[in-house]
C-alpha cells in the first residue's frame, strides 16, 4: 500500500507531495479542476521512479505544454528525474492521431512487399543453385542422415491426416455427385466423376495445403528457432554452408514425399468413394472397381502426380527461406512461419490455374 499524500496549496499555488511515489500513487493526487501549478514540492518526498514523477509532472499540466513548474525543496536525484521526466513529457503525454491510410497509398505498400517477397525468393533461388552445383558429383557432402530424418517427418507423420481427409472428401463427392445421378438413373458414372475431380484435381491440392499447413509452417519454425538461437551462425563458423545442411536436405524430402502423399490420397479418396457408391447407389465394390478399371486413364494419374513436385518446390523453398530471413526474436518467428503458409497457399492456388490453362491448351 502506497503511503503517497498530496495537497494542493492555493494561496501559493503549489502542490506539495509527499511519501513514496510509484505507480499506484494517481490515488494521492487531489482534484485541482483546471487550476494552474506554479510549484511542485518535494520536501516530504521519501521515494521516486519515472511513474511517480510523471504523475507528478501530469498533475501539473507540463504534458500539456505548459513551462515546468518550479520543483521546489527536492532532493539532487529527485530533481533530476523530475528534469528527465519532463523533457520526454511532451513526446508521451499526447499521442498524434492515427494517420489513415489511402487505398492507392495501402495498395502500394502491398506491392512493394509483394516485390521484395518475389525478389528475395530469386536471390534464394540462386544460391541455392549454386550450392547445389557444387554438391553435384560429391556425394560425400550430401546430408543424408538429415535428409532421412526429414522424409520420415514429412512423410510417414502426414499419412495418417492424409488418408483422413481424403477419405472424407471421397465420401463428400460421390454422395453429392449421387444425389443427382440417382434422379437419372446414371449412378455408375459417378465413378467417372469421382475419378476425374480426385485424381486430376482434388487430391493434389488439398494434400498439397496439408503439407503446406504442417510441414512448411514447422520447416520455418525449425530454421527460424535455430537462427535466433545462433545455431546457424554456429554452422557457419564451422565451415559448413546452412544451405547444403539444413535448406537442401528438406526441399529434397519435400520433393520426394509429397507425390507419394498425393498417391496414398487418391487411394483414400477413392476407398470413400467406393463406400458410398455401395450404401447410396448400390453399387457393389466389383461394380465400382470394374467400372474404375474402364475409365482410369494414366494420364489423368499422371496429371495429379506431376503437379506434386512442383507444389513441394515452391512450399519447401518459401518455408525455408522464410526462415532463413527471421530475426532474432520469438515475434518474428510467429510472423515469418504466418507468412509461410499464406505464401505457399498462394502459389498452389496460382500454379494449379496455370496448369489447369496450360493442359486445357494442350489438351491434356
Amino acid at each position: 500500500m502506497s503511503d503517497a499524500r498530496a495537497h494542493f496549496d492555493e494561496a501559493a499555488g503549489a502542490l506539495v507531495a509527499g511519501g513514496a511515489w510509484h505507480a499506484e500513487s494517481a490515488v494521492a493526487l487531489p482534484a485541482l479542476h483546471g487550476k494552474a501549478v506554479r510549484v511542485l514540492d518535494g520536501a516530504g518526498i521519501t521515494a521516486l521512479d519515472t511513474n511517480g514523477a510523471w504523475l507528478l509532472l501530469d498533475a501539473a499540466g507540463v504534458h500539456d505544454g505548459a513551462a515546468l513548474p518550479e520543483l521546489r525543496a527536492f532532493t539532487p536525484q529527485h530533481r533530476a528525474l523530475m528534469e528527465l521526466v519532463a523533457r520526454h513529457a511532451d513526446r508521451t503525454g499526447v499521442l498524434p492521431p492515427p494517420r489513415r491510410e489511402g487505398v492507392i497509398e495501402l495498395t502500394g505498400r502491398g506491392a512493394v512487399a509483394m516485390g521484395g517477397h518475389v525478389a528475395g525468393l530469386l536471390d534464394f533461388v540462386g544460391r541455392l543453385t549454386f550450392e547445389l552445383a557444387s554438391l553435384v558429383g560429391r556425394p560425400g557432402q550430401w546430408r543424408w542422415r538429415e535428409f532421412g530424418a526429414q522424409v520420415r517427418d514429412v512423410f510417414v507423420g502426414a499419412i495418417p491426416i492424409v488418408i483422413g481427409m481424403m477419405f472424407l472428401l471421397g465420401v463428400v463427392f460421390a454422395y453429392l455427385l449421387g444425389d443427382q445421378a440417382v434422379r437419372y438413373g446414371a449412378n455408375i458414372f459417378v465413378v467417372d466423376g469421382l475419378l476425374l475431380a480426385m485424381l486430376r484435381e482434388v487430391s493434389p491440392v488439398i494434400v498439397a495445403v496439408l503439407v503446406a499447413g504442417r510441414t512448411g509452417a514447422a520447416i520455418t519454425a525449425q530454421i527460424g528457432t535455430m537462427k535466433v538461437n545462433e545455431e546457424i551462425d554456429a554452422i557457419a563458423t564451422l565451415g559448413l554452408s546452412p544451405l547444403a545442411v539444413l535448406v537442401i536436405p528438406r526441399i529434397v524430402a519435400l520433393l520426394i514425399a509429397l507425390p507419394m502423399l498425393v498417391f496414398i490420397g487418391d487411394i483414400a479418396g477413392m476407398a470413400g468413394g467406393m463406400l458410398v457408391a455401395k450404401e447410396q447407389l448400390d453399387l457393389s465394390y466389383r461394380m465400382f472397381s470394374d467400372r474404375m478399371l474402364d475409365v482410369i486413364k494414366l494420364k489423368t494419374l499422371l496429371v495429379g502426380l506431376g503437379k506434386a513436385p512442383v507444389f513441394a518446390v515452391f512450399i519447401a523453398m518459401i518455408a525455408c527461406r522464410m526462415g532463413m530471413t527471421v530475426s532474432r526474436d520469438a515475434r518474428s518467428v510467429g510472423e515469418h512461419t504466418t507468412s509461410t503458409v499464406v505464401q505457399s497457399l498462394v502459389a498452389i492456388i496460382i500454379l494449379n490455374a496455370a496448369f489447369a490453362v496450360a493442359f486445357v491448351r494442350l489438351g491434356i
